[in-house]
């Protein structure tokens, strides 16, 4: 038996397939937000493009950004652990973030920009699959805005089986 070359960890293939069916899409983001997907309103694809003919080929933006309800959420799928996923996650959420005030408005339009990474490998050492950071003072643990927000969820650490 030939093993698949190609799996929707892949990130082309995962892009292609959220972006031709955007409602697979929406019931995924809900879900792994944590809301009913009931609650989402405006829900819209912001980078569509489709990668190029061979799947082979490198594109460079492979992760998926939206907007959902007024905030930008930037969804990712990462494979091989490079040692520098926490910064590369980190550097979306600014990206997104920095580039989401149109020059002239005040800084209090800035949306929230959640970004979602789900990694194929374990990256902390804790048995949870799912992490989220925020900004949080370090010794009162205050929060000192709620407009950024960090998902990891590691595939490696699902359990086997899930009760519904």
């Amino acid at each position: 038996m030939k093993k698949l070359e190609y799996t929707f960890k892949t990130d082309t293939l995962f892009k292609m397939l959220f972006v031709k069916h955007p409602d697979l899409l929406k019931h995924l983001v809900a879900e792994l937000l944590g809301i009913r997907l009931d609650s989402i309103g405006q829900f819209a694809i912001t980078n569509s493009e489709i990668p190029p003919e061979n799947l082979g080929d490198k594109f460079c933006r492979l992760d998926i950004n939206m907007i959902v309800d007024g905030q930008r959420v930037n969804l990712e799928i990462q494979v091989r652990n490079e040692g520098d996923f926490t910064e590369r996650a980190l550097f979306n959420w600014a990206r997104e973030y920095s580039s989401a005030l149109p020059e002239g408005n005040n800084y209090s339009l800035l949306p929230r920009v959640i970004v979602i990474c789900i990694v194929a490998f374990n990256l902390f050492k804790c048995k949870e699959f799912h992490s989220e950071f925020l900004s949080l003072e370090a010794t009162r643990h205050t929060l000192l805005t709620d407009k950024k927000s960090i998902h990891f969820f590691e595939l490696k650490k699902l359990p086997k089986e899930i009760s519904a």
